[in-house]
């Protein structure tokens, strides 16, 4: 079963956990012990939490449930021509059975009723691409390091399936 309940303070040692899982492999590359790894990790995810709350001050950030467990969390930021996904993470364990791709058609849905388009930005060498190509998002430019994706409501409903 899974739940989407609001973010909250008491969820900073989780939402930490699941920041630092999303570059897990990147600094294990580095080859950092967990000396160097933490305070490197506690920063860059603060000057994520502070960037997108300066760029979407009043994004929604929902903690995803399974069962009773926090697995991940979506924010989602909503404007007068659009839906924006700005974040979508799961914990490994949780990641490659379909959580993900049930979220992003929920958004989907909401776009369609809302008649929105809903955007993105993903690193080009990310795996999440794959998905939000399956999905029928469509690259749409470059911004900065990241490609800007878009799926639109007038697109064929086949992304439902």
């Amino acid at each position: 079963m899974i739940r989407k309940l609001p973010a909250c303070p008491a969820d900073a040692p989780f939402l930490f956990q699941l920041y630092a899982s999303t570059r897990e492999a990147e600094l294990q590359a580095w080859g950092w012990d967990e000396q160097m790894r933490r305070p490197f990790l506690h920063m860059q995810w603060m000057a994520q939490k502070n960037s997108y709350t300066a760029q979407y001050p009043d994004a929604e950030e929902l903690i995803i449930h399974v069962g009773d467990s926090p697995a991940g969390r979506i924010l989602v930021a909503r404007t007068n021509d659009s839906l924006v996904l700005v974040d979508i993470a799961l914990l490994p364990i949780h990641q490659n059975q379909g959580i993900g791709s049930l979220l992003i058609r929920e958004l989907q849905e909401e776009a369609v009723t809302a008649s929105l388009k809903l955007v993105l930005h993903v690193l080009p060498d990310s795996p999440a691409l794959r998905l939000y190509q399956r999905l029928g998002f469509g690259n749409t430019g470059v911004s900065g390091l990241h490609l800007r994706m878009e799926w639109s409501p007038a697109l064929p409903l086949q992304t439902f399936k």
